[in-house]
């Protein structure tokens, strides 16, 4: 009789400390980047950009090319300002101009 109560609280146990521990640590980010691409991307390669989350350790931009790769460049780089404000100021697909 005190095995399956003890197997029982065996498992009770485990399961508060893995719950625990779970919520201690909480969700991290989805994707950080820790290689850079150094070339420069032409802009007509890019499809959109993304910026990674603050909680990684290297502030990153992710481009994602028309071939579906992506790509993290440093948002530090001149030709990366430049392509994200060329992307910023290009109308998303569908929308239509009032001039």
């Amino acid at each position: 009789m005190a095995a399956p109560r003890l197997t029982l609280s065996v498992f009770v146990l485990m399961l508060a400390v893995i719950a625990l521990t779970e919520g201690v640590r909480g969700p991290g980010p989805k994707k950080c980047c820790f290689g850079f691409n150094t070339i420069p991307v032409p802009k007509e390669r890019v499809v959109s950009y993304t910026r990674t989350s603050q909680r990684c350790t290297n502030p990153a931009i992710m481009l994602k090319t028309v071939a579906g790769r992506n790509l993290c460049v440093k948002p530090s780089a001149t030709w990366v300002k430049e392509l994200i404000s060329y992307m910023d100021a290009k109308p998303a697909p569908g929308q239509t101009s009032n001039l």
